[in-house]
């Protein structure tokens, strides 16, 4: 499993605390903690999609039916 963005911002301030920092921020790091949070969560989402479309596919063909015929033929 890949480090999470709060492990890996863990591992920046205990290599600031060791002096093997680098330049950058406070905030500049933060920042990119949240980046890659973010990312993790889109990425958590696409995974899901392909993985319901994957195994589902005949339940997203129901759902989608359904949510057609109330949403745009009832019109």
């Amino acid at each position: 499993m890949t480090q999470t963005a709060v492990e890996w911002f863990n591992q920046q301030i205990v290599d600031r605390q060791n002096g093997n920092g680098d330049s950058r921020t406070w905030d500049e790091i933060f920042s990119q903690a949240k980046e890659m949070e973010k990312n993790d969560t889109d990425n958590k989402a696409i995974h899901f999609g392909e993985w319901l479309t994957n195994k589902h596919t005949g339940v997203l063909i129901t759902l989608y039916e359904r949510f057609e015929e109330e949403h745009y033929k009832s019109e």
